[in-house]
């Protein structure tokens, strides 16, 4: 058993230097960066398969030289996040809290206020306060919520509020 694994393994040296031979430096570079990856990559496979690393360590240590590529993926970030805002639309019946595609540049107007809060122009004031805490229960961030949700149906509550004060 150990005379054919000596033969495979002088068989396989012998094919990586014919190989590494035949490329150019920038070649070599590469390959030499391939070859560090799947040596590490499989010297962590074993360490995890036989106890000596936590799977967690291993999955840090693998992804290390991912970080590298990680300029070039932060381009994307705004279509990621605009694909994720996208497929939340609004509920039927206009009620769609603060899920609205609202544009929220400068400061918020009236009409802005009652799509967040689901209404129309010229609602009450109990239309605004009920519409405010039924969507609050449902973003508020002490219910699983977060800061910026609940910020802007406040946001929307005080400027309609104000408006009908005045």
């Amino acid at each position: 058993m150990q005379l054919i694994l000596g033969l495979a393994l002088a068989a396989a040296v012998f094919v990586i230097l014919k190989k590494w031979g035949a490329l150019s430096p920038e070649g070599q570079k590469a390959a030499i960066w391939k070859a560090v990856l799947v040596v590490g990559g499989a010297l962590l496979l074993f360490m995890v398969l036989t106890g000596r690393v936590h799977v967690l360590t291993a999955a840090v240590a693998a992804i290390i030289p991912l970080l590298r590529k990680l300029p070039a993926l932060l381009k994307f970030a705004p279509l990621v996040r605009r694909a994720m805002g996208d497929n939340e639309g609004p509920a039927p019946g206009g009620a769609s809290g603060a899920r609205a595609n609202v544009a929220t540049q400068g400061p918020m107007t009236e009409q802005e206020a009652c799509d967040i809060l689901g209404l129309k122009p010229g609602c009450s004031r109990e239309e605004v306060t009920a519409a405010h805490r039924r969507l609050m229960l449902k973003v508020h961030p002490d219910r699983g919520g977060n800061d910026y949700l609940a910020a802007k149906l406040n946001e929307a509550r005080d400027l309609l509020l104000g408006k009908r004060a005045a």
